[in-house]
């Protein structure tokens, strides 16, 4: 048998004969906010915010918590498709997220991460379960 053979979420392996990148690709996100799987194994992420232990499963929620961090809203014209936030006007730091949550992936949590360590954390989503 050739093929590659995957995972689901249950540990059911299932064999892709003649894989392509798209049969790797989750058509829906199993929880809003948490991407694409794009390889064999991988598993989708989610943003969990550090003090309360709670994933983060919207921008209303990840801007409440930015806000209290001291980011601000940033309203740029030139970039109606993109949510950004700036951490002060003396700073170059600029987080820049898809205006749709469902589009919201691993490396725009990392940024957020790098930029706002030991508060934010990417964790994978078998192992975040138990916030949901």
């Amino acid at each position: 048998m050739s093929g590659v053979w995957i995972f689901d979420k249950k540990g059911v392996a299932h064999l892709i004969k003649n894989p392509t990148r798209e049969s790797f690709e989750l058509k829906q996100p199993t929880y809003p906010g948490t991407g694409t799987v794009t390889a064999p194994g991988a598993r989708p992420r989610v943003l969990v915010y550090l003090p309360e232990n709670e994933m983060i499963s919207s921008y209303e929620e990840l801007e409440k918590r930015l806000i209290e961090l001291g980011w601000t809203r940033f309203n740029n014209p030139m970039k109606s498709d993109l949510l950004q936030f700036h951490k002060s006007d003396d700073s170059a730091h600029l987080i820049s997220l898809p205006k749709s949550f469902t589009n919201f992936k691993s490396h725009q949590m990392y940024d957020i991460v790098v930029k706002n360590p030991s508060i934010f954390e990417v964790r994978d989503v078998k192992v975040c379960d138990h916030l949901i």
